[in-house]
């Protein structure tokens, strides 16, 4: 998102936090998310949500005729402070009701003491599908529908995963709209991470961390960027000793293969 949309988004995100002491949290999730799934197969009904040129009671009434009668008050109300805001396109409006939905499933986790494990897990699905070519077709396969790709999911990891965590991956397989399996997890993963305003590194190593090294590592980027980090490591065996992150588009690169290449470009300047 860019311009209004981005500002839009930023606010509503910040009400959503106001709210964590409110209601059911997984339901708001649930019922956001259900919403978003609406609102992305009905053209006309996004574009008059998003049509900043309507009254904001206009599209508020309009939120509550469609959707009054099948969420709660709760949902009602934040769907309503959603499309009050300014969006610059109606996916993008669409793309907010998402995240919203998300970002309520992350501060119901952070409440049951749940967010570690769920950050982890879509991290590591994450690395799952992009270890896996079949899984990846298989999941942005367009003869497949919503309903048979999350039954796919449910199957692979249903019984291993934190509830939060199988309904979050379970829509994202159903909802890719044209997007990559990996970047709306690594998206999830970053909005998982504000929940308690930290960022996220991606390590790339050839063998794992122990939790010293893990907290050595933390404590030393945190430095570098001024915010809390947290490590997820990929075991990657390409790595020729050392360690790559990333952190969003950053990446810091010790690797012995990215020195030797250092070295390589240096012999032939």
């Amino acid at each position: 998102m860019i311009g209004a949309s981005r500002n839009s988004l930023a606010l509503v995100q910040g009400t959503l936090r106001s709210r964590s002491g409110q209601g059911d949290l997984s339901a708001l999730s649930a019922e956001l998310l259900a919403a978003a799934d609406v609102l992305a197969g009905e053209k006309s009904l996004r574009q008059n949500l998003a049509d900043s040129g309507q009254p904001s009671a206009v599209r508020s009434a309009l939120i509550n005729d469609v959707f009054g009668s099948k969420v709660s008050a709760l949902t009602v109300e934040v769907l309503g402070e959603i499309v009050a805001a300014r969006w610059s396109s109606d996916t993008d409006l669409v793309d907010a009701v998402e995240l919203l939905g998300s970002q309520a499933a992350f501060v119901a986790a952070d409440k049951a003491g749940s967010l570690d494990r769920v950050e982890s897990e879509l991290f590591h699905f994450g690395r799952a599908v992009q270890a896996s070519s079949e899984l990846q077709m298989t999941l942005t396969d367009p003869s497949l529908s919503a309903q048979t790709k999350s039954a796919i999911v449910g199957d692979l990891i249903g019984s291993k995963v934190d509830s939060i965590t199988l309904g979050l991956i379970k829509h994202v397989a159903g909802h890719l709209r044209g997007r990559r399996v990996d970047s709306v997890l690594e998206t999830l993963g970053n909005l998982a991470a504000e929940q308690r305003n930290q960022v996220v590194a991606e390590v790339r190593s050839a063998v794992s961390l122990d939790a010293n090294q893990t907290s050595r590592l933390s404590a030393a980027l945190s430095k570098i960027t001024g915010k809390n980090v947290r490590i997820n490591v990929a075991i990657d065996p390409s790595v020729l000793g050392g360690i790559s992150v990333t952190i969003g588009e950053d990446v810091i690169d010790g690797s012995i293969d990215a020195r030797l290449e250092s070295a390589r470009r240096s012999l032939l300047a």
